[in-house]
């Protein structure tokens, strides 16, 4: 007898991708580490079915190591009792086939000796607020928008990456040319590859725009189910790199990658169904919005200061808060204003719902999915209200840290983040970021070179 999965895929999506695509030879397997990188193996064709019935180890250590993949040693700390491999299960829903590399792809999950998710798996910390609402009669519900930049593989003067040339026209892109027509079309080749890529993955890629800066576009993502709206990020990410490479450039996802340039977000959309699907964030018939809303809100608004590493992990995410337009950095909330960190958008009122603005593309989307659900589920639970709408209503509340090494001290100290995450999984994303933020303070950087090397 196999062994239940307990991410609960079933042996049938293996059999039934292998029958679909009998010229696929390799699969990659794709576990999120902390940072939401993707670390993992190539499995042969004849593999794939043993991962469903008896899944794939691979070790716990994997969420200890930097972005460089390079053990940090505090952050190894939480794994020392975890000896040998942890197995890996496929996730649901994740299985396709990624016609830009020829390869199959799923996405796995890590699991403990005990069954139980591994404490340091951000999905697992994900899909424990999953549970947690839905033990409440709850389902959440979701979508995440990507922006990103692509580049050229040459550089201009200064060393930064050049803008790609449309490979419909082979014009440079130029200007910001925000919400251009002409300038998808010129590029349609690329996003056609793209759309046929999404196709075969059975990622529910919806609308692409020329966003606010040259060489940035943005994707929108079809709202469902929490969990697999994360899920979408992740796999969108390696289709978008993977095409990218072969059209013979590349997509960036850091949230500032030159400073002149608007950042890249990657907006969370969130509500709540109950068990017949009706959005419980729906407004009243007596107007006004929900109660259940308005308590969420202020879930959020409660653990925002606490949450600030999360939602922007890195020192170039701090980077994108400079110019504050269209990147909020206030612990803010309002109807219709893209001004504010917690959005509500304006439309109809049966499919209401927030979107916090402040997660940069490089934030891992498990990890957001699971402070921002925890967190509106504990301001539904203590009936906690959202406070004071617009950028005013930022004074309610003490203010946000207003830099990285802030960010990570005031994270380390928060016992909401430890309560959401998990205690191991919270003292190793401390560890890794404490341990890259020494990291990039002994680097010196060509920036530094030019304003004081032979000045001072």
């Amino acid at each position: 007898m196999s062994t239940p999965i307990p991410t609960g895929a079933q042996l049938d999506e293996a059999q039934a991708f292998l029958a679909a695509y009998p010229q696929v030879q390799a699969i990659d397997v794709v576990l999120s580490d902390l940072h939401g990188i993707g670390r993992g193996k190539i499995i042969r064709r004849h593999e794939l079915e043993g991962l469903y019935t008896a899944g794939r180890g691979m070790p716990g250590t994997l969420f200890a190591q930097g972005i460089d993949g390079v053990d940090v040693t505090d952050a190894l700390a939480q794994h020392a009792a975890d000896g040998g491999d942890s197995r890996c299960w496929p996730v649901p829903g994740s299985l396709g086939f990624m016609p830009a590399t020829g390869r199959g792809v799923v996405l796995v999950q890590m699991f403990g000796a005990d069954g139980a998710s591994y404490h340091s798996d951000p999905r697992g910390a994900m899909m424990a607020q999953v549970a947690r609402a839905q033990a409440l009669g709850w389902q959440p519900m979701g979508a995440m928008e990507l922006e990103f930049y692509l580049t050229d593989r040459g550089h201009d003067g200064q060393g930064a990456p050049l803008s790609p040339r449309a490979p419909l026209t082979g014009r440079r892109l130029a200007g910001n040319n925000c919400m251009s027509v002409d300038e998808l079309d010129e590029m349609a080749p690329f996003f056609d590859d793209v759309y046929a890529g999404a196709r075969a993955l059975g990622l529910p890629l919806e609308t692409v725009i020329s966003e606010y800066a040259q060489g940035q576009f943005e994707l929108t993502l079809q709202y469902r189910a929490l969990d697999r709206a994360a899920d979408d990020i992740v796999l969108a990410k390696r289709l978008l790199r993977a095409t990218a490479r072969r059209h013979g450039f590349e997509a960036c996802f850091m949230p500032k990658p030159f400073g002149a340039r608007s950042g890249s977000g990657m907006h969370l959309h969130l509500s709540l169904a109950d068990a017949a699907g009706q959005n419980l964030f729906a407004d009243p018939l007596e107007g006004g919005l929900a109660p259940m809303l308005l308590a969420a809100i202020g879930g959020v608004r409660a653990s925002m200061g606490d949450s600030m590493l999360v939602l922007a992990p890195g020192l170039n995410s701090w980077r994108r808060f400079a110019n504050t337009v269209y990147s909020p950095a206030t612990n803010s909330w309002a109807v219709e204003d893209r001004g504010v960190a917690l959005r509500v958008p304006g439309g109809q009122g049966r499919s209401r719902h927030f979107e916090h603005r402040v997660a940069g593309v490089d934030a891992n989307p498990y990890l957001c999915a699971a402070i921002t659900l925890g967190a509106a589920l504990d301001g539904i639970t203590e009936g906690l209200q959202p406070g004071t709408p617009g950028l005013q209503g930022a004074a309610d509340l003490p203010p946000l840290p207003d830099h990285w090494q802030a960010a990570i001290a005031q994270f380390e100290r928060a016992p909401s983040m430890a309560r959401l995450l998990g205690p191991e999984l919270h003292a190793g994303f401390a560890a890794l970021k404490t341990a890259e933020a020494a990291q990039m303070a002994a680097t010196v950087t060509d920036a530094e070179w030019q304003l004081y090397g032979f000045r001072v």
